[in-house]
């Protein structure tokens, strides 16, 4: 059907587009809008429900472009449009390798500019081709969800025409369109698209989404779809080379420079032999604060820094840049670098109602999957961390620490893909609570995100609040480190100061009619929790607090071995104590116990590398927003 023809068809349906000033959608409507679109483009219904579940969840977002500049339940992009203000931004002054043993080094913070609108690869540009294809107009598109939606069939529907196959009303002839709505540019990527649609098609969906509007895909167990149509498209095969990937993900081999300067300066990570030489216990979750293509250019850069895997959002695409087996520089923490694989995701945390893909979650979640069973890694919020979970190494580095992934990241939905959903395992009257505020409807106000100060736009978030008393007009909690004035901490959208994050465990210290209150960086912090519209749930775990005799103990943001320890050559750093007080009668929460380890790692050459393992070992606590380690030696444990 071409252009006008389409165009003439669409005028009821524009026509009765609500105005902007319109009350909520009538229940259903959503639903009805599916299924109308899908007929009138020939479009099984179950296909456009599941590919629109796979990019959107079916939610609209208020018209709010994806990181990658999609817009709607069907996810048309527009990049240029939508990343045209997008922040790009450092967080601070972090160096992201945490360690000084190597003193100076080059380095490279330039990110490449936004490309114009000629220069993006279709997989951008989508929403151009849908209002071509419909007569739509483009901002229509983006805005109307009626409109998107009859977008979106569109361009399935053309793929399935452009492969030369009849608009068929069976969902497994439509494999090759699916894979091709995907964006893939690589055989692997669009088939591993596709396949997770037609599971959401096998397993049926059921949900609310964010205009409170229930949506509902029914099973299709017997759908058997023809996988071989991906072969007809004409996409390239991705140079896998010695990726470290589950099968479920595509994967594709950008390798991260291993390069000399001179001057004993050399980038951008360091070689291992992990875990022979040390165990692999934390999974580290970033956000790109670029685009794709400039992402890869930065991982490819020997002065810029580096990670083991960076992750795509349209489509879920997986790169891997380091071997597991070697060391990053991601986090700002040289002894989690040494520990961890870095997992950078196509993303800018302030980007105003910015969302991510359920194709980046699901492939992210499968990746992490993977690697927890290969390296026994706990998945929990205590080894699987946020960049922004990660503490500064030294009082003189909290500040500088990064804040990505940022209150917006979705941790209920990503554990509930990683089969490790938080729920509660205690009773009324349990010592510790797991955050888990509901993330749609939980909306606190941000700001910053454009300007400092002024609101950011109200966006669903993981992270709850905390005030000095149970009241909401409370000051916040203060971060010493952050703020070593005593100024308080604010309600930045980068300011990790008074915020406790879904799936992190703390202490009860109180509760208070609709308020509990938790221990929180030597202190007591309140958070709403109110009775019907719970921010955590009670929880079972291991608790410490001071030994006996003990008024205080030092909090630590690196477990370092003890001076002994060190071997001749090796010089000793520090175990110095972060500006905090772990005090008597408080209690955190214990996120494992190791012992005092240090890599040292000075030189291009891994020759004359070494692993420093002390007799002092270590509890990991949740102390604030970020982990912190104490000496097991202050401590005693006990149930919570």
């Amino acid at each position: 059907m071409g252009a006008v023809a389409s165009a003439a068809l669409l005028l009821p349906l524009l026509s009765a587009a609500p105005p902007a000033a319109a009350g909520p959608p009538a229940p259903g409507s959503l639903q009805r809008q599916f299924a109308a679109a899908a007929e009138r483009q020939g479009v099984p219904p179950s296909v456009l429900l599941a590919v629109s579940y796979l990019q959107s969840r079916w939610d609209g977002h208020g018209g709010a472009p994806s990181v990658t500049g999609g817009y709607g339940p069907m996810h048309l992009t527009d990049a240029v449009t939508a990343l045209a203000e997008a922040p790009h931004h450092s967080h601070g002054e972090e160096d992201a390798r945490g360690d000084d043993a190597r003193g100076p080094r080059h380095g490279s913070e330039s990110a490449t500019p936004l490309r114009t609108r000629d220069q993006l690869p279709d997989r951008l540009k989508t929403l151009d081709r849908a209002a071509a294809l419909t007569g739509i107009p483009a901002e229509e598109l983006r805005t109307g969800t009626a409109a998107n939606i009859e977008g979106g069939a569109a361009l399935l529907a053309a793929a399935q025409r452009a492969s030369g196959r009849p608009l068929s009303a069976d969902p497994a002839d439509w494999f090759g369109a699916v894979a091709r709505y995907s964006g893939a540019d690589d055989t692997a990527t669009a088939t591993a698209y596709a396949n997770d649609v037609f599971d959401v098609i096998r397993a049926g969906e059921s949900r609310t989404t964010d205009s409170g509007q229930v949506v509902t895909l029914a099973a299709d167990p017997d759908v058997a779809p023809a996988r071989g149509q991906v072969g007809s498209l004409g996409l390239r095969s991705p140079s896998t080379g010695p990726t470290e990937c589950p099968r479920t993900v595509a994967c594709e081999w950008i390798p991260a420079p291993y390069e000399e300067f001179g001057d004993g300066d050399y980038g951008n990570h360091d070689k291992a032999n992990r875990p022979a030489s040390q165990s692999i216990e934390y999974i580290v979750v970033h956000d790109t604060e670029a685009t794709w293509d400039v992402t890869l250019k930065l991982v490819k850069d020997p002065t810029y820094v580096s990670w083991q895997y960076s992750l795509r959002s349209s489509d879920g695409h997986v790169a891997q840049h380091v071997p597991l087996k070697d060391v990053g520089w991601h986090a700002g923490n040289w002894f989690v670098n040494a520990k961890s694989v870095g997992l950078e995701h196509e993303g800018f945390l302030t980007a105003p109602d910015s969302w991510y893909t359920e194709a980046m979650y699901r492939s992210s979640a499968r990746l992490v999957k993977y690697l927890a069973q290969r390296y026994d890694i706990p998945l929990d919020r205590q080894h699987v961390l946020g960049h922004d979970n990660v503490p500064g190494t030294v009082t003189s580095t909290i500040r500088g620490m990064h804040t990505d992934p940022g209150p917006y990241w979705d941790w209920a939905h990503y554990f509930r893909l990683l089969d490790r959903p938080f729920t509660a395992s205690a009773g009324p009257h349990a010592r510790v609570v797991t955050i888990r505020p509901q993330y749609a409807t939980h909306q606190p106000t941000y700001t910053g995100c454009v300007k400092t100060g002024e609101a950011c736009a109200p966006h669903g978030s993981g992270a709850v609040r905390l005030h000095t008393a149970p009241a909401a007009d409370a000051p916040l909690v203060k971060d010493a480190g952050l703020r070593p004035g005593g100024e308080d901490s604010t309600t930045g959208v980068n300011d990790t100061g008074a915020r406790a994050s879904t799936g992190q465990q703390y202490a009860v210290a109180e509760r208070r009619g609709d308020w509990t209150a938790i221990w929180y960086l030597g202190q007591k912090a309140w958070f709403h929790d109110p009775k019907g519209e719970r921010t955590a749930v009670n929880a079972r775990g291991l608790l410490l607090t001071p030994r006996e005799g003990l008024a205080e103990v030092s909090v630590y943001g690196r477990a370092y071995p003890e001076a002994s320890a060190y071997p001749a050559g090796v010089p000793v750093q520090a175990v110095s104590p972060l500006p905090y007080k772990l005090l008597a009668g408080q209690s955190y929460v214990v996120g494992g116990r190791t012992p005092g380890e240090y890599y040292f790692a000075p030189t291009f050459d891994p020759a004359g590398h070494r692993v420093v393992r002390g007799q002092e070992e270590y509890y990991q606590i949740q102390f604030g927003h970020r982990v912190a380690f104490v000496k097991a030696a202050d401590v005693r444990v006990s149930r919570g």
